[in-house]
């Protein structure tokens, strides 16, 4: 039987088990499993890989999508380019690294833009804002990290201090790619100024669960367009299948 599976830690907000369960039923696809690996420290990886001989490959989810790199033996050019892995196939028992989230996130924000929005501010600075930031390139929509940490203040990232006004207000899409609101902590959110959040703009949440986190709650009391990262997880995972049996 061949084996497929999620590494991270904690894994019970995770929708990826289910979801290719689910799949492998109704798509009829036998002798294969999907199951969870929560590992509380990346080192234990090792002894995942003994134990599943028959292991195909994987998804990464937080917080080692970029901790895993070192265990790789390739990585994917954008992959490498975007700094993060959530995707490993097993072949001939070398690990191959790839980047599906750059995929879902682009395939699932595309219908919702407009010519009006022209840059954005990426609230994270780990794998999964990395990856955001590779498909806002691809798009052609400039942007910047918004951080908590002063050490990791540059040219392209803004501290949360320093959102003033009109920073808000002329980036009309805002990504929230941190873990803040993700279940079962829903009554966190970023810490920015939704005030200056109006009809025009775009908020975007990699968070699945709840649908709707503070942060899409306080989009949609003004008007604005707001987008949980459900469709997202889909397409990357199927993305993953598409790899996984490449």
């Amino acid at each position: 039987m061949k084996v497929y599976g999620l590494i991270g830690f904690p894994l019970s907000h995770s929708f990826s088990k289910k979801y290719f369960d689910n799949k492998f039923e109704k798509e009829n696809i036998k002798n294969v499993s999907y199951k969870n690996f929560s590992i509380e420290n990346i080192k234990l990886f090792p002894k995942i890989l003994n134990s599943e001989k028959n292991i195909k490959g994987f998804n990464v989810t937080s917080p080692y999508k970029l901790e895993i790199i070192p265990f790789l033996d390739k990585i994917d050019i954008a992959a490498k380019e975007i700094g993060a892995v959530n995707c490993v196939k097993v072949s001939f028992g070398k690990l191959i690294g790839y980047n599906t989230d750059v995929y879902g996130f682009v395939e699932s924000l595309k219908k919702h833009l407009n010519k009006e929005v022209k840059s954005a501010l990426i609230l994270g600075t780990g794998g999964a804002a990395k990856a955001v930031s590779y498909g806002l390139k691809t798009l052609d929509i400039k942007h910047k990290f918004v951080t908590s940490k002063i050490e990791k203040i540059n040219n392209s990232t803004i501290h949360y201090s320093n959102l003033h006004s009109d920073i808000i207000k002329n980036n009309l899409l805002i990504i929230n790619a941190t873990p803040l609101g993700i279940f079962p902590n829903i009554n966190e959110k970023p810490d920015i100024s939704y005030r200056y959040v109006t009809s025009k703009h775009i908020l975007f949440d990699l968070i699945y669960n709840p649908s709707e986190t503070l942060f899409l709650k306080e989009g949609i009391k003004r008007n604005a367009t707001s987008i949980n990262g459900y469709e997202m997880l889909k397409l990357q995972a199927e993305k993953a299948w598409e790899i996984f049996n490449s």
